[in-house]
């Protein structure tokens, strides 16, 4: 429903819509550059509303900002849906042609009252009314934006589930300046999807179990193709440690760091009968690796790349590749010709020509035009067609009607005890990117945060005698952490916020619990129990 992990809409439009709905996204830090076009639509005249339990710096901006309890957007956004339907304020017309599954929504969502689903989230009745009314009054203008703090819980499925209802209940999908918009979190992030690399897909989405798939790569790669469906990465760390998954080829992923329960994934590493690394750092996973093969990095690239709105993108190198290192393209045909089978394919545009010529997605998009139009959108199904700004415009890409999916509150995975009374939410800051691998080379950074620090709420810290930059312990049921403490009411009383980019003091994922989504098996990043003391020295 939500495009396949890429935005319904474009970046450009959200600086035209009547209403942002930001939640779970801390855009100006993660994406300034979005952010810049939210400011924007604010100084145009729409209204912002940004849900998070944590008080980001766009709330500067907002008419609202609702700060709901960790865990808690299942029963705000069925709740914001159920008021809408109950008063009528739905768009009856897209509703009846364009969708299907209403009347079940409608019963399922009865018991979401804003009083019920307000008690859960810990917030006034009044703002999922406020929300319900001003979302679609601005409908069909109104846009939805979010990221990682909706989908890393062990129900972000579901929580993705109940904003697409809200979307297609207000007919806010297939219109411009509206849609629900994932904000992918790293860069071409969205090409290598496109590309094939999800265990359950090949090339443009396309799914192994569709008719005749498997047959017409296998013809195209002259290679047979495994008939199931792969594993999740979640799901190949565990069958390291039991033995059967004895190999493993890790690509720009500093795993140790990045992964949930780091001393798991260690462990799981450890196992392995053989362990390749290609990578432009000597990372942490690096580190362990039997092989390390230097690669290039994006300022050495050529080719494409596709970001978080569809656009597909020519990129060339600005720097020669230095020392021993090769592209990431040479690595992989090196392999290749050593394995006694080289490749046909030869230059990125011979692999872009392949991708285009056996995804529907792509098969309008070639080099010529990327040379001489700039950026193109997918969907383009031939060479005449422009690309597509926004996704479902006259009805939904499937083909079929959009389906309204029912969903429920589910508590995070690990709750909180008399043990462990706080909540632990991780996250990445502006200037130390991700796990720090690039960011943390450049000591300019340094100088506007050089260390992990807890922020814990001012409530919190007098509680406990915790003044700023005390050095605290952080434990949980897996591991703990040493870091100085910053008192901030960005974190809500209980709750505490962490990044994971400085790995070499302090190893934040050694706490986060090894918990995921049921459906996706993505990590649940934004909640686990932990316990806060001063450190002793």
């Amino acid at each position: 429903m939500v495009g396949r992990g890429a935005m319904t809409n474009s970046i450009e439009e959200l600086a035209g819509s009547r209403l942002l709905l930001v939640t779970g996204s801390n855009t100006t830090e993660t994406h300034p550059v979005i952010s810049l076009r939210m400011k924007k639509a604010v100084k145009n005249g729409a209204k912002l509303i940004v849900v998070d339990p944590r008080k980001i710096e766009l709330t500067k901006w907002a008419d609202r900002y609702i700060q709901i309890r960790i865990g808690t957007d299942i029963p705000f956004y069925n709740a914001v849906s159920n008021y809408i339907i109950q008063n009528e304020l739905y768009a009856k017309e897209y509703v009846e042609s364009r969708t299907r599954g209403f009347e079940e929504l409608k019963n399922h969502l009865k018991m979401y009252t804003p009083e019920y689903s307000a008690k859960i989230c810990g917030i006034d009745p009044e703002d999922i009314i406020y929300t319900a009314k001003e979302y679609a009054k601005a409908s069909p203008k109104s846009a939805i934006c979010y990221t990682v703090g909706i989908t890393e819980h062990s129900c972000g499925s579901y929580n993705v589930q109940s904003l697409a209802n809200l979307g297609m209940l207000c007919g806010n999908f297939g219109m411009p300046n509206a849609g629900v918009n994932p904000l992918r979190g790293q860069n071409n992030v969205q090409g290598v999807s496109d590309s094939g690399s999800l265990p359950t897909d090949l090339p443009g989405y396309q799914k192994l179990e569709a008719p005749g798939i498997i047959e017409k790569f296998e013809k195209i790669w002259d290679a047979k193709i495994p008939k199931k469906r792969g594993m999740t990465k979640i799901t190949a760390m565990d069958k390291m440690i039991s033995g059967d998954v004895k190999f493993l080829y890790v690509m720009g992923e500093n795993t140790i760091i990045s992964d949930p329960n780091a001393n798991h994934a260690e462990h799981a590493l450890k196992a392995l009968d053989f362990f390749v690394v290609q990578d432009i750092f000597m990372t942490e996973t690096a580190k362990m690796a039997d092989l390390v093969l230097p690669a290039s990095s994006f300022a050495e690239a050529n080719g494409t790349f596709a970001n978080t709105e569809r656009r597909v993108q020519r990129v060339r190198p600005a720097i020669e590749t230095p020392g021993n290192a090769k592209t990431d393209l040479n690595i992989i045909l090196g392999l290749y010709e050593s394995m006694g089978k080289k490749h046909k394919l030869t230059e990125p545009s011979d692999i872009w020509d392949e991708m285009s010529s056996t995804s529907p997605l792509f098969s309008g998009i070639s080099y010529k035009r990327l040379e001489k139009e700039g950026g193109i959108q997918w969907p383009c199904p031939d060479e005449n067609h422009p690309g597509t700004e926004y996704l479902h415009k006259d009805q939904m890409e499937s083909g079929e009607a959009g389906i309204f999916s029912p969903v429920d509150h589910i508590e995070p995975a690990e709750q909180t005890d008399s043990e462990f009374p706080f909540v632990l939410s991780t996250g990445r800051r502006r200037s130390t990117y991700h796990t720090g691998t690039q960011t943390g080379k450049a000591k300019g950074f340094d100088e506007i945060i050089s260390e992990e620090l807890v922020e814990i709420n001012p409530f919190d810290a007098h509680r406990l005698s915790i003044v700023d930059l005390d050095l605290l312990k952080v434990e949980s049921r897996r591991g703990a952490v040493f870091a100085k403490a910053k008192l901030t009411d960005k974190s809500p009383p209980g709750a505490i916020f962490m990044s994971f980019a400085f790995p070499d003091t302090t190893r934040t994922n050694d706490l986060t619990s090894d918990a995921v989504d049921f459906i996706t098996e993505t990590p649940e990043y934004k909640a686990c129990a932990v316990k806060i003391s001063v450190a002793k020295i």
